[in-house]
């Protein structure tokens, strides 16, 4: 971003066209809590834009005020972005300032049968979010990572046995092992033993992630057969370097909420996701998309964790074969008209940039 262009920069300047409270404040569902969002809608100096320096996006550290460049907004319109069109809808009371220009940005332009992609769209993608953080709640991975050496396995008899427990039976190190990989095999290795550094040793290090061979003389003496399961090896540090930038990248509260309610998911997602496809229902059977959400109880009570998880994914299905149904029959537009658009951009322009 231009350092030039902040929220400071943009009221002294008196460039905002639009500006309303959005998030849980707008949806009727604040709490004590609840931070107060705001979103809106700007233009750019005229030299600015003359000279082609284009910004699209303001916001501020925290990201819960952010204004679009009027450009970016007709762009986001024409794609249906449920967050844009919730703005282009924001009711009256909710609205803190609006220039009379925005009047030829009209919801019945942009609300189309497009919707149904990108409300209920987003929504079930959240909802398989809800899935992979479900098994991240209840199914933790340990701080310290497994090496290599955790899925190498030594054959015996009919079965195997990890190969730590094999090695402190026979008392041997893994530093004085020698491996040679049989031929037309997948993870299976000859293991030779010798101590004072005849070999290599099954690994350099802990972190490595492969196995050593070492050359073996035709002399040295089998002593046993090792299998590597470098595929489980493989995912186990997949999920762990997953796991763990989870935690890293995690919100806290969220996530202590979520352990308190101990249901195993994001109880604050999982709300907004359910409120999204209920708004995109009631978006195909009336034509009108509605901001507030008339069932604040029941959103409220999901994000306090009071519904099991399988309930909410049941939930989500049952409203996706409504929208379906719903869009099936509606008469909206199949999708905005994008040359109308940019035809009520450039009036937006032409009158802004006028008297400049």
């Amino acid at each position: 971003m231009d350092k030039r262009i902040d929220i400071d920069y943009l009221k002294r300047n008196n460039l905002i066209l639009f500006e309303a409270i959005s998030g849980s404040q707008a949806y009727g569902l604040a709490t004590p809590e609840s931070d107060t969002d705001i979103k809106g809608v700007f233009y750019l100096p005229k030299e600015m834009f003359y000279a082609n320096q284009f910004i699209d996006q303001v916001n501020n550290d925290s990201n819960d005020i952010v204004y679009y460049e009027i450009g970016k907004y007709i762009e986001l319109l024409v794609k249906n972005n449920p967050n844009i069109l919730e703005l282009l809808c924001t009711p009256e009371q909710h609205v803190l300032c609006k220039h009379p220009l925005m009047d030829l940005v009209k919801p019945q332009d942009f609300l189309s049968k497009l919707a149904k992609e990108t409300f209920a769209g987003y929504a079930m993608t959240q909802v398989k979010k809800a899935k992979g953080l479900n098994k991240k709640f209840n199914n933790p991975v340990a701080e310290k990572r497994l090496t290599a050496l955790d899925f190498c396995f030594i054959l015996s008899g009919k079965g195997a046995v990890p190969l730590s427990d094999w090695l402190a039976k026979e008392n041997k190190r893994q530093e004085y092992c020698g491996l040679v990989k049989l031929d037309h095999t997948k993870g299976l290795f000859a293991l030779y033993y010798q101590e004072h550094d005849a070999y290599k040793g099954i690994v350099k290090d802990e972190t490595s992630n492969e196995l050593r061979c070492s050359s073996v003389g035709k002399e040295a003496i089998l002593i046993a057969y090792l299998f590597f399961n470098q595929e489980a090896y493989t995912a186990h540090c997949k999920r762990y370097a997953e796991y763990w930038a989870w935690v890293e990248q995690r919100n806290e509260q969220r996530y202590k909420g979520s352990q308190e309610h101990g249901k195993g998911y994001d109880a604050k997602n999982m709300m907004h996701t359910i409120r999204l496809l209920q708004q995109a229902k009631e978006l195909f059977a009336t034509g009108k998309l509605s901001v507030v959400s008339p069932n604040r109880e029941e959103l409220l009570a999901i994000k306090k964790g009071n519904k099991d998880y399988d309930d909410l994914l049941l939930d989500a299905e049952n409203l996706m074969l409504e929208i379906n149904h719903f869009a099936a029959a509606s008469t909206m537009i199949e999708k905005p008209d994008e040359a109308k658009a940019r035809k009520v951009l450039i009036s937006i322009r032409e009158q802004l940039y006028r008297n400049l």
